[in-house]
């Protein structure tokens, strides 16, 4: 099943938002204080913070904060929103900014918040129920769980299952909004993915790859001075028969301590900027062939062969990619169909297949919860990452013609059959593709950010109180 290419809503970024609407008793939930007889004399002025008897905290938390447009925010809301930031930072270990400034910034992202709701409410944008469910439904999959069990952990967490329903929609909205103003104007011209293309192609030829076998002589772990002596000299009698004109990859079997001594040292290819500096430095000096004189670390003396180099772009040319045409048909998790269900009914397709009594095309269409499965469960060409990892795993073991076993994914359980393969060097057009996306990522996060400063700038916002009011 393809990875998709939107932006989901991830849970982390949910719980967080849904975190904020917590579970405290409203005002109007309040028990009304009683009312003071009109002969009661004036009260002796009382102690710094103290709350006389005829007021109320709620009252003083549920007063209104700030006016956005036609719609306020108050201070319950505010307090909430503030706990739970200074909740998540302590348990992340983050140091704790001044309350004032803590608070103020919240404030301030709390108004953006409200003036995007309603702006989305003037344009129509509505989530409904059903829809709701969906994507509610969405997110414990995600979490491999259901929903009754979704609705137990942010209930555990104290958050109303119905304040984490309506949290949800306002994401939702939010998304839509920027979909509309921000995604969907976004413009990409064919001068600028020619400038983006030009420009890894020049860090591409400065950028090296080298190619390196190894010889480790390691020293143990709080060697002495003489354990240390005799393993130098080990590594000098090595370096001493590759100079003399011994094999590489026959001497680092016979002595090297490295994992990979077996395969004669072979490390393969790596970027140079991944390459410890101390050893990349004497290999940027030296010529395809050449050994590197004895290197010491903490871990032992290393000789290095330096088997070949290239640049980037030489290694992007080489490249290869392989494609594979496959279908699939998926099974999904549902109230009516469990893990072991879906297993023993793929089991049962899979036997179907193998005896010829049905087609795979056939059985797709019949059963697969997939959107393929209109097209036989036909997913068409991969590339490698277009698939999830375990998915992809097992279709690159599987030869054309193949049908895999039962396969487990975040999405389901499938039966993949490969169809066809091919080879070729990446396209000009994937590549251009590619350009596109990142580009198009580079300027969503700018125009989004100006979106939200001029919401912010044409909303009329009123503060209730000189402590809440930001600096200019």
């Amino acid at each position: 099943m393809r990875k998709s290419s939107k932006h989901p809503i991830t849970l982390a970024a949910i719980l967080l938002c849904a975190m904020a609407a917590g579970s405290v008793a409203s005002a109007q939930d309040a028990k009304p204080a009683a009312a003071v007889p009109p002969a009661a004399a004036a009260p002796a002025e009382q102690p710094k913070g103290f709350i006389p008897p005829g007021q109320s905290k709620n009252t003083e938390i549920d007063s209104i904060a700030v006016i956005v447009n036609e719609d306020v925010i108050t201070r319950r809301e505010l307090n909430e929103r503030v706990n739970v930031i200074v909740q998540r930072m302590r348990a992340q270990k983050v140091q704790l900014p001044d309350a004032a400034v803590l608070q103020r910034q919240i404030l301030e992202r709390m108004i953006v918040e409200r003036a995007q709701l309603q702006m989305a409410k003037e344009m129509g944008v509505r989530v409904d129920d059903t829809m709701l469910d969906r994507a509610i439904g969405r997110i414990a999959e995600q979490q491999k769980l259901t929903t009754q069990q979704l609705r137990d952990q942010i209930e555990k967490e104290g958050t109303s299952f119905a304040s984490f329903r309506e949290e949800i929609r306002e994401e939702i909205i939010t998304s839509r909004l920027r979909e509309h103003e921000v995604d969907a104007k976004i413009q990409i011209s064919e001068g600028e993915v020619d400038s983006f293309l030009a420009a890894q192609e020049a860090a591409a030829a400065e950028q090296q790859e080298l190619n390196i076998s190894q010889i480790l002589v390691r020293i143990p772990e709080n060697a002495t001075p003489d354990v240390i002596a005799q393993r130098q000299k080990r590594a000098e009698e090595v370096l001493r028969q590759l100079r003399t004109g011994a094999d590489f990859a026959k001497i680092a079997a016979t002595y090297s301590d490295a994992t990979d001594a077996l395969q004669g040292g072979v490390v393969g290819w790596r970027p140079s900027d991944r390459i410890p500096p101390m050893f990349a430095e004497a290999l940027s000096k030296m010529q395809p062939g050449q050994v590197t004189p004895i290197m010491k670390s903490v871990g032992g003396f290393h000789i290095l062969k330096l088997v070949d180099k290239r640049t980037l772009a030489q290694a992007q040319a080489e490249a290869e990619v392989q494609q594979t045409h496959a279908r699939h048909i998926l099974l999904k998790v549902t109230p009516t169909m469990s893990a072991a269900d879906a297993k023993r009914k793929l089991a049962e397709l899979k036997e179907r297949l193998d005896s010829k009594a049905s087609s795979f095309e056939e059985l797709a269409r019949l059963y697969s919860n997939d959107t393929s499965s209109n097209k036989g469960g036909d997913l068409g060409w991969l590339y490698p990452g277009d698939t999830l990892p375990e998915f992809e795993k097992a279709m690159n073991e599987l030869k054309p013609g193949e049908v895999s076993g039962v396969v487990e994914t975040s999405f389901g359980y499938h039966l993949i059959e490969v169809l066809e393969r091919k080879s070729e060097d990446m396209g000009k057009e994937k590549k251009r593709n590619e350009a596109r996306m990142a580009l198009r990522e580079r300027k969503m996060v700018e125009a989004a950010e100006d979106f939200q400063r001029e919401v912010r700038d044409r909303a009329y916002v009123e503060y209730r109180s000189d402590d809440l009011k930001q600096e200019q």
